[in-house]
């Protein structure tokens, strides 16, 4: 059993969480109120910005010059192709503005970066694979079982359960299975430390866009 399955069991139960918890479900009925929507969006629209930043530091670290061009691409995805994305959101729910970073998505961005400018690339890696593989298994999951055909957040069904985010993702978790096939084991330990991390967060994230937490 490679690296990647290995980890994902150890983090099946916090996916199952996921599925379950009132943001998500709402949103796969399309009964999630919109304000709630309008906080995530504009906390979703600041964390891609520096998701991206992490993507750049892995892709000027990374040891192969494919994992290089493959980073950069996911970079240019996040800041570029998935704000237009949000850009549109933004006018279709009346949102004017991103606003201030919010404790959740405070928490995880700083994280990521951190974690790509101070520890290995390996474990930098790990750390920000569950954005793309947890939103790729809500998104399928969402996706496979649509409960209204009217439903007001299918551009984001859509952009999370189609197939080219598909590929993406597979490629991530290759090379993070090839990353940790060809590294120590302390620093496998250290990758599955960091991807647990950060699946927490993704929870924390998404549980903070439905409760509208914000600074005190």
């Amino acid at each position: 059993m490679n690296w990647s399955e290995l980890t994902w069991k150890q983090t099946e139960e916090r996916y199952q969480a996921i599925l379950t918890m009132p943001f998500v479900s709402e949103l796969a009925d399309g009964s999630l109120p919109k304000e709630k929507f309008q906080f995530y969006m504009a906390q979703d629209s600041l964390y891609l910005e520096h998701f991206g930043r992490a993507l750049a530091l892995i892709a000027a670290r990374a040891h192969d010059i494919n994992n290089t061009l493959r980073y950069l691409k996911y970079a240019e995805t996040a800041i570029i192709v998935e704000n237009a994305l949000h850009e549109s959101y933004f006018k279709d729910f009346g949102l004017n503005e991103r606003g201030d970073m919010q404790p959740a998505c405070h928490h995880y961005v700083h994280f990521l970066k951190s974690t790509a400018a101070l520890d290995s690339v390996e474990i930098a890696m790990a750390a920000v694979l569950p954005c793309f593989w947890i939103y790729k298994k809500v998104g399928d999951h969402i996706y496979n079982n649509l409960q209204s055909e009217n439903n007001p957040y299918q551009k984001w069904i859509d952009t999370y359960g189609g197939e080219e985010f598909g590929i993406a993702v597979e490629q991530a978790i290759n090379a993070c299975d090839e990353a940790a096939a060809s590294t120590t084991p302390a620093i496998k330990e250290k990758m599955t430390e960091a991807f647990i991390t950060s699946s927490r967060m993704e929870y924390y994230f998404w549980e903070a866009a439905y409760d509208k937490k914000s600074w005190i």
